[in-house]
């Protein structure tokens, strides 16, 4: 119902606003330049590339981005963090709910959603996906990190979440017409019971 979808985005956008400076301390030391690089990798074409960091958070990503040169345009629904990426980055901040995105059409080689889609409700998720193919150009990329499970869906911790198995989002990435580059699960080098993050790259065909 609309007012559950109310409520889902506003307290896991108030949960990250009342948690920002602890959760930009927390996460301002994580490593994803396996995933940043696994975007770029991807994209066709000579740099720099337009990248939309969805779910940007306090910026860390986004500073990485502009820092080879690329043109960076953070989306952040959570007000604290996203002043704190347009501060810690200088880049073009939009702060967005995920569930009542507006995007422009065709202005993207990249989309970077790293721990951001799993947020979204899976009843809501085909939406969300066709919005962001409608913001990549041709041939664009989408990359998505998520902490993967067996398709449980709910409260965790003060926030929404949905925590798909790789067939689950496959399905779900499939139907929004994008395919798959490749997928990997994260941290690298470790037994898959200990790698929580699920990882995928996905071209939008021209």
């Amino acid at each position: 119902m609309p007012q559950d979808l109310e409520k889902i985005a506003a307290v896991t956008l108030e949960h990250y606003n009342r948690h920002a400076e602890d959760f930009r301390e927390g996460t301002r030391d994580h490593d994803v330049s396996q995933n940043i690089e696994a975007l770029l990798r991807a994209i066709e074409g000579e740099p720099p590339f337009a990248i939309l960091d969805f779910g940007c958070g306090p910026g860390r990503d986004l500073r990485a981005f502009a820092e080879l040169g690329h043109i960076a345009i953070g989306l952040e629904g959570a007000a604290r963090l996203a002043a704190m990426a347009r501060a810690d980055s200088g880049a073009e901040v939009w702060q967005q709910d995920f569930l009542k995105l507006d995007l422009p059409e065709h202005r993207f080689d990249g989309v970077f959603a790293n721990a951001a889609l799993f947020h979204v409700p899976s009843q809501e998720l085909p939406r969300v996906l066709l919005q962001l193919h409608a913001a990549l150009k041709p041939r664009g990329v989408l990359f998505a990190s998520n902490p993967h499970g067996h398709n449980e869906e709910g409260w965790n911790r003060g926030r929404y979440g949905v925590y798909h198995d790789l067939e689950s989002w496959r399905r779900y990435l499939s139907a929004a017409e994008f395919v798959e580059l490749t997928h990997y699960y994260r941290p690298s080098g470790l037994p898959r019971a200990q790698q929580p993050w699920l990882a995928s790259v996905w071209r939008k065909p021209a």
